[in-house]
């Protein structure tokens, strides 16, 4: 009997918490868990940086919290963890294993996407809120780790959608980030609404109630850049989950 045909027999919960911890053990080996260490401790350099900024430490830390911790630090490690959890797993030839596995795909899906949005989200989470800490302003603390955490949560899922429709992922995530949401997105508000360092930037401009100059229209602020925050992880789930079934299982080299 295939595996697909067995699929639907299995009960979910301890399948999704199966894969869960297979996720976290296997999907950051070494160099992974270095390359992932090393951005989240240049955000508390980059609160350091701000902290050292003449003028009022909240707007100072909002300024530098634009620019490096959503713009560079939450795409490049959300990058690394994304990648991961299933692009390098399939290059690898790895993946066939959890493939042939009795579960539904959509749990396969869920399951490595909660292990991604854990790691990058919690480690995200904690270090942007150390950077405010660091740069003097405890009052951003909260808003710049839960806007960190969703926007996250979102890029994982966008990562893993692109990993089931092209061969080489890290590549063409790699053109998402910078062309998308660099080029078009610092131009055109469009592709900024579809772009989880925007809306991430835009949740923690509304949630901590400063530097208004950071706002920008045409894309929602504090609550409600959460919640296209969250729009965006269930699409790219959704797209994730309906390619993974037609997705080559074979190794590529990126």
């Amino acid at each position: 009997m295939t595996a697909a045909a067995t699929r639907a027999g299995v009960r979910p919960m301890p399948a999704l918490r199966a894969l869960f911890v297979y996720a976290l053990r296997t999907s950051l080996p070494a160099k992974r868990r270095v390359a992932l260490l090393l951005p989240c401790a240049a955000a508390v350099m980059f609160g350091l940086i701000a902290r050292g900024l003449d003028g009022d430490p909240a707007r100072d830390f909002a300024r530098v919290a634009a620019l490096a911790l959503f713009g560079l630090v939450l795409p490049v490690t959300t990058l690394v963890v994304g990648d991961a959890v299933l692009g390098a797993e399939v290059r690898r030839g790895a993946f066939s294993f959890t493939w042939m596995s009795p579960v539904p795909t959509w749990q396969i899906v869920a399951a490595r996407w909660a292990a991604g949005t854990v790691v990058a989200g919690g480690a995200l989470a904690l270090s942007f809120a150390i950077a405010a800490l660091v740069a003097g302003t405890p009052d951003s603390a909260a808003p710049a780790a839960v806007s960190v955490a969703f926007g996250a949560a979102a890029y994982v899922a966008i990562f893993m959608a692109i990993g089931c429709i092209a061969q080489r992922a890290a590549v063409w995530s790699m053109a998402y980030v910078f062309l998308i949401e660099r080029l078009l997105g610092a131009a055109l508000s469009g592709p900024a609404q579809l772009s989880p360092t925007w809306e991430s930037r835009a949740a923690f401009v509304g949630l901590a109630d400063v530097q208004r100059s950071l706002e920008r229209s045409g894309i929602p602020h504090g609550t409600g850049a959460l919640i296209r925050l969250a729009m965006l992880a269930a699409v790219g789930l959704l797209v994730a989950a309906r390619r993974l079934p037609r997705m080559k299982m074979g190794g590529h080299a990126d």
